[in-house]
């Protein structure tokens, strides 16, 4: 079993930075491939980005190429999302998945998540 909460989001204004954590409880997470989801009100729940196990494969849904970077600190049990640039669209509830596979970008593809954290881009 995995448990994830996450934490850090907030308001900010167009163009600054927030960075979401994600800290997870359980034996098999350092095993577990970590992934960021968001859903905005009214849309489906999008793939956002993911890191394999090992750190060595990470992948990155093409509206946040460049200004997200994702990392883990299996040490701390802990995966983050650094966002830089945010955008108004970017506001959503973003929320951590975990799963034992690599690599699914579609929620059905994850066993575990957490409860949200609101991120609000906004001037």
């Amino acid at each position: 079993q995995v448990q994830l909460g996450e934490s850090g989001g907030g308001l900010v204004q167009p163009g600054g930075s927030l960075r979401l954590s994600c800290a997870a409880s359980g034996r098999t997470f350092s095993s577990a491939t970590a992934a960021w989801f968001r859903q905005a009100p009214g849309k489906e729940r999008e793939f956002v980005a993911a890191i394999s196990w090992s750190g060595r494969n990470i992948v990155f849904a093409d509206p946040v190429k460049g200004r997200f970077t994702i990392s883990r600190d299996d040490a701390k049990n802990t995966v983050y999302l650094q966002m830089n640039s945010l955008k108004p669209e970017d506001t959503a509830v973003y929320y951590c998945a975990a799963s034992q596979v690599w690599l699914a970008l579609h929620p059905e593809g994850y066993d575990y998540w957490g409860q949200g954290t609101q991120v609000t881009v906004s001037s």
